[in-house]
C-alpha cells in the first residue's frame, strides 16, 4: 500500500492559533495547535516507528490525511483498512535510535492526560449506568424490592406534570390525608347502632356506598349474602342456676345483660359440676387430668384472654365438657390510675364457631338464598357457651371445692384463693335463636393503569356489638379517609399501576361472615387477581407498641414502612425506631395470623398474603373490645387523649402499604421468606429424627422439597436481578410468579369442602405441619392432648399409616410450590 504522506511543510501550515487535525483511519486524531515543527517532529517519530501493511484482499484504499483549516468542519466517518502493525527497528539500528528517544518523551508529557481523560470516560460510564439502573435491583438482598429518594413514579397520560418520585409521591399522599375528618369520623360510627341484619346497619351501608359514590372512583358496588345468624331470644333469655343434690334447680344466678351472648353456641341445656380451667387451653384441661380432676361431663368456669372463644370452647368439647362459663379475670384487665378499666358487672361478647364465615353453608358462598346441602360447619360446637362478668364467676368461685390451682393460675377475683373443683352443680340453659340474615358488603375501586386485574384490597368490619369504637369504627373511619385521600391523589395525575379495592365488610362480629362469604363466591378468580389483602380492623387498642400479625411474605415490606412513618408519641422517631426500642424481638413484634384476625380467610383459605396490624397497650390488653363500655370516649381515655394521632399514624401506615403494593413495578413480596420458615417448623422435627429412624422412617423427603424450594427462590431472584425492568411482559410474569406463591402453599390433596384452611402452615387438619409436629411428638408421650391436634383419634398412639400420609401430603404440597416458584416445566431443576 501506499506510505502514510507526510504533513505540510511549515511554512505551508496555518497561522498562530489555528488548529489542524490528522486522523488515521477512523478512529485517531492528531492535533496541531500552531507551529508545524513539534507536528513534524512528531510525525516522523510515527513514520519511523511503525509501517502499515495489508494483511490480505484487494486495496481498498487506504488512510487518508485531513485537514481543517480555521473554520471546521465535520470528519466524515473512517474507513476500516485492515492492516497489520509493526514494531519498531532492532535497538541495533542507528536509525531508529534518536525516533525512540522522541517517542518515549512524547509519551512521558502524554501520560497526565491520557490517565486523567481515562479517568473521566470511567466516571461517566459509572455515573450513566448508575442513572440508568438505580432503583431497579428488586431482587437482591433479602428478595423484597427496597424503595429509595430515587425511584420514580409516571403520571396519568393526561398529566403534564414532571415525573413523581418515591419521596414526591409520600408527601403527595400525607397532603391529602386528613386528621380532623378521622376524629369526627369514629365518633360519629361508634354512636350509631350497627348491628348486623339490623335497620340501623342498613342505613349506614346506604351512607357508606353513597359516600363512595361521591368521590368518583371508577366502580362502586354492593353485593348482598343471605347468611344464618345466632341472636338471643329476648323472649326467652338464656339462664344460669345453681343445681342441689338432687338435681332440682335452685338459686338463678345473675346474667346482667340479656343482650351478651356466644353467637353459634350450642342450644339447650347442660348440668354438671363446675371446675375452674385457667384459659381452658388443652393444655390447661390436661393438667386438670394429671391433677386428678376429670373435665368429662363438668361445667368449665375459664378465663378470657390466650386464645379465642371458639377455640376454648372446643377444647373443652374435646375433652367430654358439659358446657363453657367465660369471664374477663380482673388480673388480666387491671385498672390504672389514669386509665378506665372493665366493670365488675360487665361480660364480653363472643363468637364459638371454630371458623370463619356462615357456618350453615360451609364452602358455598350464600348468594339469594341459594339451597345447598342440609350440612354444617365441623366448626360448631356440641357443647353450649355463655359469657358472664366478674362478678358472677366470683360467686362461683367461691364456691369451688377440691385442690388450689397452681399460682400461675390464680387471679384477682375477691374471695379465697383459687381453686381447681369440683363445686356445686350448676344449670346452664341457651336459647339463642338462628335467623336467615341479608348482610351486605360495599365495594369501591380505582383502577390500575398497567395490570388493572390485579387487585390490591383492604377493608374494614363495618358491623359491631355495641358501640364498637375501637371495633369497627377507628378501622371504617380510616378506610373512608383513605379511599378519599387516594382519590384526590388519582385527580392530582397520580395512577396506580394495579387496582385498589376498597371494601366495607358486614357481617365481622360473627366471624367475618361477610369476607368469607365474598371469598366462597369467587374464589376461583380472587387466587389468580388477588395480590395482597390489608385490614383495618382493631387497628387502635392503645398507643405504645406496633404489633402485626401477617404472611411472611409481607414481613420485609412492613418492616420497610414503619421505617417511613413518624412515631405518633414519640417525637423525632419512626415507627421502626419506636419497636426496635420496645420490643426485645422482632418476632414479639410480627405474628403469623391468627384464626380470630379478620385477615385469616384470606391467607388460610384463599391463599393470598394478608396482614392486620395494632398498636396496643405496653402491658395488659384494651379492656373493652366486644363489650358495651367500647365507646368513643373510653377510647380517647385509654390513649390519654391521642386517638387521633394514633389513628393518623395507621392512616399513613396502611397508605404506604397500599402505594408500594398497587405502584411498584415489581411486586414488594418477599418469596424467599418461606424456606426459612420451613426451616424453623424442620429444627422441631430434627428432635424426633431419632425416633423415627428406630421404625425405619425418615423425614429426607421434606428435607429435598425444602432444599428445591429455595433453590427456586434463589434462582427467580437471579433471573429478576439480571432482567430490564422496562420490559413489561416480563416485569408482569415476574409478578404473577410472585403473587402466586401464597396460593401454592394450599394443599392440593385436600378437598375445601372438608378442609376449608388448607394452608400447610396456617390451616387446619392434618394437612399440616403442625399436625404433623403433633403427631411425631406421640412417639415419645401418647396423651390425648397430642392427638387432639394431630389428627389421630383421641387414645391412639402414633400411627405409622397416618404419619407417611401426612408427609406425603406435606411433601409434595412444599414441592408443588417450588415447581411453581420455577417457572415453566422446562425450567424446573429439583433432585427431588
Amino acid at each position: 500500500m501506499p506510505a502514510l504522506r507526510p504533513p505540510a511543510r511549515a511554512d505551508k501550515g496555518p497561522t498562530q492559533g489555528s488548529h489542524k487535525r490528522f486522523t488515521i483511519g477512523g478512529g485517531i486524531s492528531l492535533q496541531d495547535s500552531g507551529g508545524g515543527t513539534s507536528m513534524e517532529r512528531l510525525w516522523g517519530l510515527l513514520q519511523g516507528a511503525t509501517t502499515y501493511k495489508h494483511v490480505g484482499g484487494p486495496q481498498q484504499g487506504c488512510p487518508e490525511e485531513e485537514e481543517e483549516e480555521e473554520e471546521e468542519a465535520a470528519t466524515p466517518p473512517g474507513r476500516f483498512c485492515p492492516m497489520e502493525l509493526r514494531g519498531p527497528e532492532p535497538l541495533g539500528s542507528q536509525a531508529g535510535q534518536p525516533h525512540l528517544e522522541l517517542w518515549a518523551a512524547a509519551g512521558r508529557r502524554a501520560a497526565p492526560y491520557l490517565v486523567l481523560t481515562a479517568l473521566l470516560i470511567f466516571t461517566g460510564a459509572f455515573l450513566l449506568g448508575y442513572v440508568a439502573f438505580r432503583g431497579s435491583c428488586q431482587a437482591c438482598g433479602n428478595g423484597v424490592l427496597v424503595v429509595s429518594e430515587d425511584v420514580n413514579y409516571e403520571l396519568g397520560p393526561n398529566s403534564h406534570q414532571r415525573t413523581l418520585y418515591w419521596s414526591d409521591l409520600r408527601a403527595m399522599f400525607l397532603r391529602h390525608l386528613g386528621e380532623g375528618s378521622l376524629e369526627k369520623a369514629i365518633r360519629h360510627t361508634s354512636l350509631r347502632d350497627r348491628v348486623a341484619g339490623s335497620a340501623g346497619m342498613a342505613a349506614l351501608a346506604r351512607d357508606i356506598h353513597a359516600a363512595l359514590s361521591r368521590q368518583k372512583l371508577d366502580h362502586v358496588w354492593t353485593d348482598t349474602h343471605y347468611v344464618g345468624l345466632q341472636y338471643p331470644d329476648r323472649a326467652h333469655p338464656n339462664t344460669l342456676h345453681w343445681v342441689d343434690a338432687a338435681g332440682r334447680l335452685g338459686e338463678q344466678l345473675p346474667l346482667e345483660d340479656p343482650d351478651v351472648y356466644c353467637p353459634y353456641s350450642a342450644t339447650g341445656n347442660a348440668t354438671g359440676q363446675l371446675l375452674y380451667a385457667h384459659y381452658g387451653r388443652p393444655e390447661d384441661l390436661q393438667r386438670l387430668r394429671a391433677r386428678g380432676v376429670e373435665p368429662a361431663g363438668r361445667l368449665l368456669l375459664v378465663r378470657l384472654g390466650a386464645i379465642s372463644f371458639a377455640q376454648k370452647v372446643a377444647s373443652a368439647q374435646d375433652f367430654g365438657a358439659g358446657g363453657v362459663l367465660i369471664y374477663p379475670d380482673p388480673a388480666d384487665f387491671p385498672q390504672g390510675p389514669h386509665k378506665p378499666g372493665l366493670s365488675g358487672n360487665r361480660a364480653v361478647y363472643g363468637h364459638v364457631h371454630l371458623g370463619t364465615g356462615d357456618p350453615y353453608t360451609p364452602g358455598f358462598p350464600s348468594f339469594n338464598q341459594t339451597q345447598f346441602p342440609p350440612v354444617q360447619s365441623s366448626g360448631l360446637p356440641s357443647i353450649p357457651a355463655q359469657p358472664i362478668s366478674a362478678d358472677v364467676a366470683s360467686l362461683l368461685m367461691r364456691k369451688l371445692a377440691g385442690p388450689v390451682a397452681p399460682q400461675e393460675w390464680q387471679g384477682q377475683l375477691s374471695g379465697s384463693p383459687y381453686r381447681l373443683g369440683p363445686g356445686p352443680g350448676l344449670h346452664l340453659g341457651v336459647n339463642n335463636r338462628r335467623a336467615s340474615t341479608a348482610i351486605s358488603n360495599i365495594f369501591g375501586c380505582i383502577e390500575g393503569r398497567s395490570e388493572p386485574d390485579h387487585y390490591v384490597v383492604i377493608g374494614a368490619q363495618r358491623d359491631a356489638w355495641g358501640p364498637g369504637a375501637a371495633r369497627s369504627a377507628v378501622g371504617t373511619a380510616i378506610l373512608l379517609e383513605l379511599v378519599r385521600t387516594f382519590a384526590s391523589m388519582v385527580s392530582n395525575g397520580f395512577q396506580p399501576r394495579r387496582s385498589l379495592l376498597f371494601i366495607s365488610w358486614d357481617g365481622g362480629d360473627f366471624g367475618s361472615v361477610g369476607s368469607t362469604e365474598w371469598l366462597e363466591g369467587y374464589l376461583s378468580l380472587l387466587h389468580l387477581k388477588a395480590v395482597v389483602y390489608v385490614s383495618l380492623d382493631n387497628a387502635v387498642l392503645g398507643d405504645d407498641k406496633f404489633h402485626g400479625k401477617t404472611s411472611p411474605l409481607l414481613i420485609s415490606l412492613i418492616e420497610n414502612i414503619l421505617k417511613q412513618v413518624e412515631s405518633p408519641n414519640h417525637s423525632g422517631q419512626t415507627l421502626y425506631e419506636q419497636v426496635a426500642f420496645s420490643n426485645h424481638s422482632w418476632d414479639e413484634v410480627i405474628q403469623p395470623l391468627p384464626m380470630d384476625s379478620s385477615a385469616y380467610s384470606f391467607t388460610a383459605f384463599a391463599g393470598v398474603p394478608a396482614v392486620e396490624f395494632s398498636f396496643v397497650e405496653d402491658g395488659p390488653p384494651y379492656p373493652f373490645l366486644h363489650t358495651k363500655d367500647d365507646t368513643y370516649e373510653n377510647l380517647h381515655k385509654v390513649l390519654g387523649g391521642r386517638l387521633p394521632a394514633v389513628a393518623q399514624a395507621v392512616a399513613q401506615f396502611a397508605g404506604l402499604l397500599l402505594i408500594r403494593l398497587s405502584h411498584d413495578h415489581l411486586l414488594p413480596l418477599d418469596f424467599g421468606r418461606y424456606g426459612d420458615v420451613v426451616l424453623r417448623h424442620i429444627g422441631s422435627l430434627n428432635e424426633f429424627s431419632g425416633d423415627l429412624k428406630a421404625r425405619g422412617l425418615t423425614l429426607q423427603w421434606l428435607y429435598s422439597a425444602r432444599g428445591d424450594y429455595i433453590r427456586a427462590a434463589e434462582k427467580l431472584r437471579k433471573e429478576i436481578y439480571s432482567s430490564d425492568e422496562s420490559d413489561e411482559r416480563l416485569t408482569r410474569t415476574y409478578n404473577v410468579r410472585i403473587m402466586r406463591v401464597e396460593y401454592y402453599f394450599l394443599s392440593q390433596y385436600v378437598s375445601p369442602a372438608d378442609s376449608p384452611f388448607r394452608h400447610i402452615f396456617l390451616g387446619q387438619g392434618d394437612h399440616t405441619l403442625d399436625a404433623l409436629l403433633n403427631h411425631v411428638r406421640l412417639l415419645r408421650a401418647s396423651s390425648s392432648l397430642g392427638a387432639a391436634t394431630s389428627g389421630v383419634a383421641p387414645g391412639l398412639g402414633f400411627q405409622e399409616s397416618q404419619f407417611r400420609r401426612q408427609l406425603a401430603l406435606l411433601t409434595w404440597t412444599l414441592q408443588g410450590a417450588a415447581n411453581a416458584l420455577s417457572g415453566d416445566v422446562w425450567s424446573i431443576d429439583n433432585n427431588f
